[in-house]
């Protein structure tokens, strides 16, 4: 198979061309071509949707939609979709969930709701001066210019907040930004966020080019770049849970509930001050937030990478929670930024968004931000929860066995018994296929 073949009219074959092509090469297997198409949607409508999603589309990539059966959060119950290939993501979401309805459930607040755009330009300091003066003179003009574009958006109530020039000299010789802060409603806004910024962009150029008083000096004005930012501090959410140390007795039999939250405060110290730590430990609460985002059609990747910005807002990687220890009482918090959005984009395209929007009674975005809070709050309890108690690779190892059973090829009587088996041993790849061994 020549590279020519792929490098030059790839994306202009049909799809069942696409598959061909790669099932020839020397080193895919002869059953690939087969194997690629039964995960091809049974109605081709769908099917013609799922493949414009994205570009060079040979299948479908399946992976398991679950549901937290109730999570209680502001007094209001939920079912919420997850999407997620780990089985114990799932488990331990719920099982935190229903410790948590039982105990006053979770609590959230949004503190803003600001997303973030720029334009980054250089320009010799004079026209720096220059612009600096006709500052309001400038955004007035991006204003009016912007209007056929931010005037639905106002409408909802968003639009463009505020439009700021930045000197960013320290980081580049002659380095500027127009940076804008959006609201965007329901909508993640970064279409809309981009369409203005290009429009702006536009507009900054001709007026400086244009301008009588910057042709008075050799300005070198260059526009670089126009784009929204991911980084989004000031869209914050805010989740705790709270309990007396009495509503915490049961948890483990080894500590009373004063002794739990004391061990559990002392893990949530380590992990902010530790980055090998706090890496997993923010990990643990993207297990959940990404599942919920994946399953309601926004971007898990915007949102992951906000939340690591944020962890390390103070030039050190820490982690996102907190403890608070008063009164005979725990709370654990959580402070996140989060961008999502529920209209626009795959939210309203892909089928199984549809539905999870439905199951979540039709969120607006700030509700869609406390419910993935929570769920990453959730998730990262029940691990903290397991590994100052006994331990998280026994539970974890169990919700796995069904995938080891798989990999070795095991029957429906062959599995019937390794979970009986396995519910009083420890679960290991190795020891999963010892005990087939002894069985066969």
């Amino acid at each position: 198979m020549s590279k020519e073949s792929f490098v030059n009219g790839f994306s202009k074959l049909s799809k069942r061309e696409k598959i061909e092509l790669i099932s020839n090469l020397d080193y895919i297997e002869e059953d690939a071509k087969d194997e690629l198409k039964t995960f091809w949607h049974p109605h081709i409508k769908i099917q013609t949707l799922l493949d414009e999603f994205s570009e060079n589309s040979l299948s479908n990539f399946p992976l398991p939609y679950g549901v937290i059966p109730h999570i209680k959060i502001n007094e209001r119950d939920y079912i919420v979709p997850m999407v997620i290939e780990e089985s114990s993501v799932v488990a331990a979401a719920s099982s935190s969930a229903k410790f948590w309805s039982k105990n006053g459930g979770f609590h959230a607040e949004i503190t803003e709701t600001d997303k973030v755009g720029q334009i980054h330009f250089t320009i010799d300091k004079s026209g720096y001066q220059t612009l600096k003066s006709k500052i309001n003179e400038l955004k007035k003009l991006i204003l009016s210019e912007c209007r056929e574009i931010i005037e639905s958006m106002e409408k909802r109530g968003g639009g463009i907040k505020d439009i700021s020039l930045l000197d960013k000299n320290d980081d580049l010789k002659d380095y500027y930004q127009l940076f804008f802060t959006f609201e965007t409603c329901n909508s993640m806004g970064a279409n809309f966020i981009n369409t203005v910024l290009e429009k702006a962009a536009k507009t900054l150029n001709d007026f400086v080019e244009n301008g009588y008083e910057f042709k008075q000096h050799n300005n070198e004005f260059q526009i670089i770049m126009s784009i929204l930012s991911n980084y989004t501090p000031n869209c914050l959410c805010k989740v705790w849970i709270e309990a007396s140390y009495d509503q915490l007795e049961n948890i483990d039999p080894n500590l009373s509930g004063k002794e739990f939250a004391e061990k559990f405060e002392k893990a949530v110290i380590i992990a902010n001050n530790d980055v090998y730590r706090a890496t997993t430990h923010n990990k643990g609460i993207f297990n959940g937030i990404d599942a919920v985002t994946i399953a309601t059609g926004n971007d898990f990747r915007a949102v992951e990478a906000c939340g690591h910005a944020y962890a390390a807002r103070d030039g050190k990687y820490r982690g996102l929670t907190s403890v608070e220890l008063k009164d005979n009482k725990f709370k654990y918090i959580l402070e996140i930024p989060l961008s999502v959005g529920t209209i626009g984009g795959l939210t309203n395209l892909h089928p199984l968004s549809r539905f999870s929007m439905k199951l979540l009674k039709n969120p607006d975005a700030k509700e869609l931000m406390k419910i993935c809070a929570s769920v990453g709050l959730a998730n990262n309890f029940s691990a903290i929860k397991s590994l100052i108690t006994n331990g998280i690779q026994n539970g974890h190892m169990k919700m796995h066995l069904i995938n080891l059973l798989n990999a070795n090829d095991a029957t429906e009587s062959e599995k019937n018994k390794a979970v009986d088996h396995f519910k009083k041993h420890n679960v290991s790849a190795t020891s999963v296929k010892k005990f087939l061994r002894e069985i066969r």
